[in-house]
């Protein structure tokens, strides 16, 4: 279902350490059911077009531009910029704002946010809904940085590829974290481009220019590359499958939970390049039967997709 949403009523700056500012909007009903949204990337930031997803009547909706992303400063800061310092963010920014408890909404990165803030801090939570299921698990990470959607896109893949030397692609998220902090301006944002169009390149069932060309914004695609590339050569800095065992699980089972994930997801689906169908969620939903998973047929991964937008929940 897709609503239509108007300007925020509140506007804010959270002071979270000595470095980091965050950024902060609400909008919908002042006295409605608070819900946060936890933005994708990580490092993409909210877009006010991602409000469409929540009855602007029955939601106060909450949007919180996570370290170094969107309006958040410094812009595509690394320092003290980890997992767990965003689940620390969003519980002082539930505090600030004076909530008992809220519903949670995350997809892509997002979704791997709000289970990690959820079993975090399971009695904050009333309700989850998850899209596209990523778990910063290594195979996840190989599958789409390493080989896997590389046999589906190849005519992207050459692109993504070509900024690494070929004897620097056996561990590509290694040599593009090598030029994504490199001090040349020009090699850094080459390789930042790159890294952003490749995932907007594979992010749709069918391929958007439109949401391509967000990768030719220097500043935008800046803070993407280098804060997704940060988090994923610390493997999203947990434990690997951390988030599906069942002694995580066990603490968010009680939570009301729907998941909506794309058949033809190609950014977050599987454990090898084998196959390609939405390994995590299923293997979530395995973990975790009181879930609600819903699987759209005719969509990819982004939240953009006419099927994701359609689905119940």
């Amino acid at each position: 279902m897709v609503y239509t949403y108007s300007a925020p009523f509140d506007l804010g700056k959270l002071h979270v350490s000595d470095t980091h500012t965050l950024h902060y909007e609400v909008s919908g009903n002042k006295d409605g059911a608070p819900v946060i949204f936890l933005h994708g990337g990580p490092g993409g930031g909210c877009d006010e077009k991602d409000r469409c997803f929540f009855n602007p009547v029955k939601y106060k909706v909450i949007f919180l531009d996570q370290r170094g992303a969107g309006k958040s400063t410094p812009s595509a800061c690394l320092e003290e910029n980890t997992t767990w310092d965003l689940v620390k963010d969003i519980e002082r920014l539930r505090e600030h704002l004076k909530l008992d408890r809220w519903h949670v909404f995350g997809g892509s990165w997002g979704s791997t946010l709000a289970l990690a803030y959820a079993q975090s801090h399971p009695d904050r939570v009333k309700t989850l809904v998850l899209r596209g299921i990523f778990t910063c698990r290594k195979s996840e990470l190989r599958w789409f940085y390493q080989e896997g959607a590389s046999h589906l896109f190849p005519e992207a893949w050459e692109e993504y590829v070509a900024p690494i030397p070929e004897s620097e692609r056996g561990d590509l998220i290694s040599a593009y974290h090598a030029q994504l902090n490199s001090t040349d301006d020009e090699i850094r944002l080459k390789a930042a481009r790159a890294w952003s169009k490749w995932e907007m390149s594979t992010s749709k069932l069918y391929i958007d220019p439109a949401h391509v060309a967000a990768a030719e914004k220097d500043d935008w695609a800046n803070a993407f590359a280098r804060i997704e590339n940060h988090y994923f050569i610390n493997e999203g800095f947990v434990r690997d499958g951390q988030l599906l065992d069942s002694q995580e699980i066990d603490k968010i089972r009680h939570i009301p939970t729907i998941a909506v994930q794309g058949r033809y997801d190609c950014c977050m689906p599987a454990r090898s390049s084998s196959h390609h169908q939405p390994t995590t969620a299923w293997e979530l939903k395995k973990a975790w039967p009181e879930m609600t998973l819903h699987i759209v047929p005719d969509a990819g991964h982004s939240s953009r997709e006419l099927g994701i937008t359609k689905a119940p929940g």
